[in-house]
């Protein structure tokens, strides 16, 4: 019995000492790493990467943070008080003859990528799945057949899904490279199954070199299949740009629907109302950044209010103090709201200064959602085609819906008779005309998050505005809508295929040519209306 156990002890000891010698970092590998042919070196480390034991996972640390040196055949990683042995873990002062090693940028990314490899296995997701990134560009970028066992250790570990769809992607990446030629096939129709943008330029580069028919077909059908998944993400792009473009003309144009649409009001400084919308949103934001950093991250909340507080009062103002004295001369009131936006760019100036400001994106506006590879969707431009959509209803149910609305409606289609009926006609044009203008603050709020802010920001939207509200029909709030997600969309489709520059010129002449057909906009008055 005693023998026995004897012979089954010294068996074990056997193997412990057989797989220590295994995984333990020889000599020879330490200076194949530090030292000599790059492709050596690459190899090497990958093939201590995909098995490291303690101390050669200190070795690739040391070389990747360049604190090794090299000394004869001895590998050293440098520490604040001296020296340790890369091999023996032997603390010792370090040689005065110890040189430095040479990292190339080759090197530097192979590194990159088996680092990334040994924090894979037991790190958290978010992690995970930024090694695995790391790991599938390096496979990407130089395919190189010794990443293969330490991508395959990866995806044998318990990982995040989307680590392990990266990391899949990258070991049919580095197959790429395989001399079997069935490996090579498999890992064609694998990357053409994932239809990703960044997997294109990889087939095309197999596509020159591949000698077999049947792996050329498959490189084939899905370079194909990556081409029509590309063309549909160019397209949807170009969709969601110009409903976005088309839900910042519509919130620019809302307000100027009310004020030029029912009022009858040529408002040359309704520009200048947005850019006040906008001048607001930046102070509260500078209000909470000093005041109240903790809740940063909702001053927007706070700001929309304040900005159509802002924009209104000074609309009202306005009305009352200059407009209400031009009803039925448009030709004066232009001439005098084009007089007031002056005033008001160069009272920002003197205020805030003639520079932009920036407005920054809190949080849960920053970032995006990417579909099919090429289609990015960004939080800021989605959420305000959400808000676009909430003021849009908002002021159609106040315009429809409620006594406000009623009596605006009543004043402009027959101020005479609103006025016999008891009807406030002077109260009333200041509210509309407020209402407007708090519009213009909301459209200069979000215009705040999708880029700077200065004292010409209205300019850029007023001609548009004018163009939306005409197009769609004078007085017509549906008209509007129809008319800002049109031009959007037309714009963005134009602008993709002959440039910014060409896009707006054909627009104008669309615009243009649309209204000498149809003076009357999309939707014309009926009935009383018209009269």
């Amino acid at each position: 019995m005693t023998i026995r156990w004897l012979r089954l002890v010294g068996l074990c000891l056997v193997i412990g000492m057989g797989a220590s010698t295994t995984h333990a970092l020889t000599p020879a590998d330490a200076l194949a790493l530090v030292d000599g042919d790059t492709g050596v070196r690459i190899d090497t480390l990958n093939k201590l990467a995909a098995d490291p034991d303690e101390k050669a996972s200190a070795l690739i640390r040391a070389m990747a943070a360049e604190a090794v040196r090299v000394q004869g055949e001895r590998v050293f990683i440098v520490e604040d008080d001296g020296a340790v042995d890369a091999v023996t873990g032997e603390k010792l002062p370090l040689p005065d003859d110890a040189g430095d090693i040479m990292i190339n940028n080759r090197l530097r990314s192979a590194m990159e990528s088996a680092l990334a490899g040994m924090e894979l296995v037991g790190a958290p997701p978010e992690r995970q799945r930024e090694a695995a990134r790391t790991l599938q560009r390096s496979a990407f970028e130089e395919p190189d057949i010794s990443q293969l066992a330490l991508i395959d250790k990866a995806l044998a570990g318990n990982l995040d899904a989307q680590a392990r769809q990266s990391l899949e992607l990258a070991q049919a990446a580095v197959l790429l490279a395989s001399e079997d030629a069935t490996q090579r096939l498999a890992a064609a129709q694998k990357l053409g199954e994932a239809k990703l943008p960044i997997v294109r330029p990889l087939l095309l580069q197999q596509m020159e070199t591949e000698t077999s028919a049947e792996v050329k077909a498959a490189l084939a059908d899905s370079l194909e299949g990556i081409d029509r998944m590309l063309a549909l993400g160019n397209t949807l792009a170009q969709a969601f740009t110009g409903i976005s473009l088309g839900s910042i003309l519509l919130l620019a144009a809302l307000g100027l629907a009310i004020t030029y649409g029912l009022m009858g009001v040529i408002n040359m400084a309704h520009g200048e109302l947005i850019m006040i919308g906008a001048y607001a949103t930046w102070l509260v934001q500078v209000f909470f950044r000093q005041s109240l950093p903790a809740y940063f991250d909702w001053y927007l909340l706070a700001a929309l209010p304040i900005a159509f507080i802002a924009s209104a009062l000074v609309g009202a103002v306005m009305e009352r103090t200059v407009i209400r004295f031009l009803y039925g001369r448009p030709l004066e009131t232009l001439l005098a709201t084009w007089g007031i936006s002056l005033v008001l760019m160069q009272g920002v100036r003197s205020l805030f200064g003639a520079q932009n400001v920036g407005v920054e994106n809190p949080s849960w506006m920053s970032g995006g959602v990417t579909l099919l590879g090429n289609l990015n969707l960004p939080w800021n431009r989605i959420i305000i085609i959400g808000f676009a959509v909430a003021v849009l209803v908002g002021v159609t149910l106040l315009i429809t819906r409620t006594r406000l609305g009623l009596f605006v409606r009543g004043v402009t289609q027959n101020r005479p008779i609103a006025s016999c009926m008891g009807v406030n006609t002077a109260r009333i044009d200041t509210y509309a005309f407020a209402l407007g203008s708090g519009i213009a603050g909301l459209a200069g709020c979000a215009l705040s998050q999708i880029g700077n802010v200065g004292p010409d920001l209205g300019q850029s939207y007023i001609v548009d505005s004018f163009m939306v509200v005409v197009l769609g029909g004078v007085g017509q709030i549906a008209g509007t809508v129809y008319a800002a997600l049109g031009l959007g969309m037309l714009n963005k489709f134009i602008e993709g295929w002959a440039g910014a520059v060409l896009a707006k010129i054909a627009v104008l002449v669309f615009i243009i040519i649309f209204i000498q057909k149809r003076p009357q906009g999309i939707f014309a008055m009926k009935g009383r209306e018209a009269t």
